[in-house]
């Protein structure tokens, strides 16, 4: 199932310029692939690490993606998923502009609206990062 970017924002709380998911690929119960698109228009790179440096996509927000991506497993429509924890956090490549992101989150234990999930970020299938995220769905609904 195939998620376009309106459905996304249905699901996570976030807009421009924090929302760092341009698409679901796979959605299943147990797993979500997702892709973030880099490019030199991003307001990041206005600041991150100025010239003759080279423009790198910062190692936070590559975390926050692929948290986004674990919270679409605990997401229902109004009730958004949060990032509550991070462990074991490891940036193996930079990431620059061009490079196209490809975020995958795979549940390892659910239970009372928690989420703990492996959660990767790889370009041209070189994994570049890598983490055991947790996410807590928010209880409070708006229905």
């Amino acid at each position: 199932m195939v998620k376009i970017i309106g459905e996304i924002m249905k699901l996570l709380p976030l807009r421009y310029p924090y929302l760092l998911i341009d698409r679901v690929i796979e959605f299943t119960e147990e797993r979500v692939t997702a892709l973030k698109n880099v490019t030199i228009n991003e307001p990041f790179f206005q600041g991150h690490f100025p010239e003759p440096l080279p423009l790198l996509m910062p190692g936070t927000l590559i975390l926050e993606a692929m948290a986004q991506t674990a919270a679409i497993l605990i997401t229902k429509e109004r009730t958004p998923g949060y990032l509550v924890g991070v462990d074991k956090a490891r940036f193996k490549q930079p990431v620059i502009p061009g490079d196209q992101l490809i975020l995958q989150a795979l549940a390892l234990r659910k239970k009372d609206g928690l989420l703990k999930a492996e959660v990767h970020a790889s370009v041209n299938d070189k994994i570049v990062a890598t983490a055991t995220v947790t996410v807590m769905r928010n209880k409070k609904t708006n229905e």
